[in-house]
């Protein structure tokens, strides 16, 4: 232990001797210069196209270059992609940041103590003793429904003041008793960011975080009070940045010469202080897997991950549609050889390359043109369809079709689902997806089929922000019913409207 600790403190110092920050761009090296294998990545990539794995990207960096960076059709290069539950080790950073500035006294420091100005239901000693630490941890003790989906949160969503929402949720246990995943306690450290710092989480991020890294392109929802970003999720970042994030960590909160982060809450962040099933750790709203010893991960819905494996000096970055990146983790790990440089691999550099090319190619139209229409697609375009209120915000919808290769979807979105009320999805109807700006004017890439002449479904695959659904919609005397399947986790919500 004494020896590989020496090791790694010497391999540390060794990275150090000449540092490079990359806050105006990564530089990029061959895979071998790295002590990498560029046939083993090759493989990586090969294997999410040959098994249509739903990456979005995947980027490797050792000892500071970028040795593999790949994005898979359609997501377009260096995009915003929502990071998801990543946010949550960002939100834990600010917290930290925050505590570095004297902003927050410590973690000890009592939740509610933070809310003086709000008074919250159901209010015992218990709720009294949740301090910055438990909702860091996931230890809050709040009473919270996570399975199989995350009801608690989808509740909050739903109500106009989340902060109030959580805040007067009653206690099912004494705090620190327990881990359990609930995104919306996280949001309160969200609002604790801004009611210690006299800014929103993301103004404190561009000051204190974003801008020294060089981040210049980050957006972040808030809640409908316009108060709070998103605590726990919706962080959009391009794979870059979400890399600086990770180098940032790997060295110690150290970027360019200048502390932006304290090494104490790095190390106090990424600790295993919670034990999880399979070897796995948590700490402060960051994972430790157990394997390889030593990883740190932030963890997103869907396959997004910042991967920080310190002992090899390597950040890899996934972004995803809903995948688990540990399907080719296993070609990464085989992929490292040696901390020093390999014999060059002309042919394995060549093999790596064309992987990435193909992978970053559209398909190829399987038809020239879509199916004859159904009398009742003629019957239904451009009508306009009021549906009654469900979790997901979709408030109306209109399908207009204008021939048999595409078709229109408009729906209008409650405040807070998006940052445009009307978004229309352009529709292949001939196989091939169509790429429109989305929400947050990230692509989304979109295809419809009638399954039966009065039922039609729409794929709707938002790339960048993660999400993929099928609506599925039935339409009969002036009415339409189905249902909105999120097939990245979020379940399933029945629909139901008439023509208005």
């Amino acid at each position: 232990m004494i020896v590989r600790l020496a090791f790694v403190i010497l391999f540390s110092a060794a990275s150090f001797a000449q540092p490079f920050w990359p806050t105006r761009g990564w530089r990029a090296s061959t895979p071998e210069r790295q002590g990498m294998d560029s046939n083993k990545l090759a493989e990586a990539v090969e294997f999410i196209l040959r098994n249509n794995v739903r990456a979005h990207s995947l980027l490797v960096i050792r000892n500071g270059f970028i040795v593999a960076d790949a994005h898979f059709y359609p997501y377009l290069p260096n995009s915003r992609h929502d990071v998801a539950s990543v946010t949550k080790s960002v939100t834990s950073t600010l917290v930290g940041i925050a505590i570095d500035k004297g902003l927050i006294k410590d973690v000890s420091q009592p939740a509610l103590g933070l809310f003086a100005d709000r008074k919250a239901a159901n209010l015992d000693e218990l709720k009294k003793a949740m301090t910055v630490e438990h909702l860091l941890l996931m230890e809050s003790g709040l009473a919270c429904v996570n399975s199989p989906t995350e009801e608690t949160l989808f509740r909050m969503m739903e109500s106009p003041d989340w902060i109030q929402f959580i805040l007067d949720l009653p206690m099912s246990e004494p705090p620190g008793t327990r881990f359990v995943y609930d995104s919306g306690a996280v949001h309160l450290l969200s609002a604790i960011v801004r009611k210690t710092a006299g800014m929103k989480a993301l103004e404190f991020a561009r000051r204190h975080l974003f801008d020294p890294l060089g981040i210049t392109d980050a957006i972040w929802p808030l809640d409908p009070r316009g108060e709070d970003n998103h605590g726990w999720g919706d962080l959009q970042l391009r794979p870059h940045d979400m890399a600086k994030i990770g180098y940032l960590f790997l060295n110690n909160g150290l970027w360019e010469g200048k502390q932006t982060l304290s090494a104490r809450w790095v190390q106090a962040a990424t600790r295993r202080r919670v034990s999880l099933a399979n070897g796995e750790s948590y700490g402060y709203l960051w994972w430790m897997p157990g394997r390889p010893p030593g990883l740190i991960e932030a963890r997103g819905r869907g396959g997004q991950r910042i991967i920080i494996w310190p002992e090899k000096n390597i950040v890899i970055v996934f972004t995803g549609g809903g995948f688990e990146p540990g399907r080719v983790g296993p070609f990464l790990i085989e992929a490292v050889r040696s901390d020093q440089p390999l014999a060059p691999d002309t042919g394995g550099v060549s093999r790596l390359k064309s992987s990435i090319k193909r992978a970053a190619e559209p398909p190829t139209a399987v038809k020239s043109g879509g199916a004859p229409l159904p009398e009742t697609a003629k019957a239904i375009s451009g009508k306009r369809f009021v549906l009654e209120p469900n979790s997901r915000g979709v408030q109306a919808l209109t399908l207009t079709f204008n021939g048999q290769a595409e078709a229109v979807l408009s729906l209008a979105l409650a405040p807070g689902i998006s940052d445009k009320p009307l978004i229309e999805f352009r529709l292949g109807l001939d196989g091939v997806p169509r790429l429109a700006p989305g929400r947050y004017d990230i692509p989304v890439a979109c295809k419809g089929v009638w399954k039966t002449p009065d039922t039609f479904v729409a794929e709707i695959d938002e790339v960048g922000n993660i999400n993929r659904f099928d609506l599925e919609m039935t339409f009969r005397d002036g009415q339409v019913t189905g249902k909105l399947a999120e097939k990245t986790g979020l379940g399933t919500v029945p629909i139901k409207g008439e023509i208005k």
